[in-house]
């Protein structure tokens, strides 16, 4: 930034280069709407009001907002590279996201976040980071990497960096686990944030994960948990994902005193929710039509995650401010007719308007270390009764019950007449193939299985069926491409997407990517499944620090209690 220009053009002694006349700017540190003319030069908002410029625009009457901002995102749940993913939600008006490279950084570890930080560089979103906190998420799984304080040292004074990210391991921190404290003691010494995440987490337990200096939370899905996780301080994440939509659950608790410290996320959104309803303009909208203040709303998604993260050129409209604004014509319904990243004019009616870069090609490792003819999903009954994974649609957490199994030989098999699946979990690192069995309810298959390298937060193969043909079938399709998301039926493969970037994200387009996981979701659906997006439950069945039954290559994990558990009860 060239200060004295910016200053000349403030004052009036230097021509702009663009001027915005006519247009209604939405004031979030007011709360009011101003009718000003906006100034720009070299990306940066000079001043408002009658000044002369190179480029005039007349907005007739519309709305300037600051451009959006998502507090806490997954980049990788999208399934597209930054630059595909950056394609797809600056149309929309999204201009900065905070993501947190978890996934990558599972599988690949120091050498994903390297990636992922590479690929943000000119792209046109502005792209910062939190730094995985919980790499691996517990010691009841295989993951591709480890991450403790001195490898997480090598990238926390890095711009980019914004703060530690979600602290998944909260019994941990409640135990005072050392290692977990040494995080977030390097993240505090370089004067970053602590985000959170303990879902359920209350009382004492609580006290004691906010003592340790954990200042967020994206996990709630009561009013209650939201309100007592506010009066011990936390900043409150509204997440409106795929897998996950708090919104309506989390409204009541948004109002004047409470919102400064409340602000939106999407955490994990698949390519058809963005593409088909949107991203963080798709929160405000469901907000407002709720009953929320529109400019409050929008505030949610501008100043309050820029205040938070101390991204003090973005999330208001201010002389010295970066220029990232979002034109649209209704208050109410906002929709990005013309969006401005530095000032520029980056896409309008839904489309991008200048040449981005192609997605960045790294040369990363490959991730798929298994051989699948040495998986055997057979497994012997130990008992009549066994733990079932309960599925509770568009949550993440889960339930568990504990019914008769059935039993074909000596076998525990599926039973999809009761719509109890078998499901495993086949670690994809190592080379031995460790694989965890187990029963889920609640997909509604009656033939076939799905198969995904998605599966958080190890990034394990997980797959769910009602035969071991079909699941052999769908694990061998997911080695083969590298990674990816398979729908197969015998010896067929139905439908498949392939991942091969660190078997978490293509370098296609995100319409691409959307059409693919339609053709999944269709052969699902086809063979019996009645979950709206059945990839998206199956790639959380494997996290364990949600509660409250998962599945690990090393066996089932009660979350509650934090242990592997026996599948057979009796």
């Amino acid at each position: 930034m060239d200060a004295q220009r910016l200053i000349q053009c403030a004052r009036g002694d230097r021509q702009a280069d663009l001027l915005l006349k006519d247009g209604q700017m939405v004031d979030v540190l007011s709360g009011r709407i101003e009718n000003v003319d906006i100034a720009v030069i070299d990306g940066r908002i000079a001043g408002f009001g009658d000044y002369a410029a190179d480029t005039v625009v007349n907005l007739s009457g519309s709305f300037v907002a600051p451009g959006f901002i998502d507090a806490h995102l997954h980049i990788e749940s999208a399934m597209a590279s930054v630059t595909e993913f950056a394609r797809a939600v600056v149309p929309l008006g999204v201009t900065t996201v905070v993501a947190d490279p978890h996934e990558i950084a599972n599988v690949l570890g120091v050498e994903g976040i390297r990636y992922m930080l590479a690929a943000a560089e000119n792209q046109p979103l502005g792209v910062y980071y939190t730094l995985p906190s919980c790499v691996p998420a517990t010691a009841m799984e295989t993951a591709g990497a480890a991450l403790g304080v001195r490898e997480l040292s090598r990238f926390m004074g890095e711009e980019r960096i914004r703060a530690l990210a979600e602290m998944m391991n909260f019994p941990g921190v409640v135990a005072g686990d050392p290692a977990v404290l040494g995080k977030i003691a390097l993240a505090r010494q370089q004067g970053k944030r602590v985000d959170g995440h303990a879902p359920g987490l209350t009382g004492k337990p609580l006290a004691a994960y906010v003592a340790a200096g954990i200042e967020s939370d994206h996990e709630c899905t009561t009013a209650a948990e939201a309100r007592e996780k506010l009066a011990m301080g936390m900043h409150i994440m509204i997440r409106e994902g795929t897998g996950a939509r708090n919104l309506d659950a989390l409204f009541p608790v948004i109002n004047e005193k409470t919102m400064d410290r409340m602000m939106w996320c999407t955490d994990d959104r698949h390519p058809h929710d963005i593409l088909a309803e949107g991203h963080v303009d798709h929160i405000i909208r469901s907000a407002v039509a709720l009953g929320l203040d529109p400019v409050s709303a929008i505030r949610m998604g501008t100043l309050h995650p820029a205040r938070y993260f101390g991204l003090h050129d973005v999330g208001a409209l201010t002389p010295g401010r970066r220029a990232d604004m979002v034109i649209f014509p209704d208050l109410r319904a906002p929709r990005a007719e013309a969006v401005y990243v530095g000032g520029r004019l980056t896409a309008e009616k839904g489309n991008m308007r200048p040449e981005i870069p192609p997605p960045l090609s790294a040369g990363l490792p490959p991730s798929m270390h298994i051989a699948p003819d040495t998986v055997d999903f057979a497994l012997p009954a130990q008992g009549r009764r066994i733990r079932v994974i309960d599925v509770i649609p568009d949550q993440l957490v889960t339930g568990q019950s504990v019914l008769d199994a059935t039993i074909r030989d000596g076998m525990a098999v599926a039973d999809p007449s009761r719509d109890i699946l078998k499901i495993a979990v086949v670690e994809r690192y190592t080379g031995k193939g460790g694989t965890g069995l187990g029963f889920v309810r609640g997909f509604g298959l009656r033939r076939g299985a799905l198969a995904s390298s998605v599966a958080h937060d190890s990034h394990n193969i997980i797959v769910v069926g009602t035969d071991d043909k079909a699941m052999k079938t769908a694990l061998e399709a997911v080695v083969r491409m590298g990674g990816g998301l398979c729908a197969a039926f015998e010896r067929d493969v139905r439908a498949a997407l392939p991942l091969p970037i660190a078997g978490l994200m293509s370098p296609e387009p995100m319409t691409v990517i959307r059409d693919r996981l339609d053709d999944l979701i269709a052969a699902a659906a086809a063979m019996g499944g009645t979950l709206r997006d059945p990839f998206m439950t199956l790639s959380f069945l494997a996290l364990p620090v949600i509660p409250e039954l998962k599945l690990t290559d090393m066996g089932l994990v009660d979350v509650g209690r934090f242990e592997v558990v026996p599948l057979f009860v009796e």
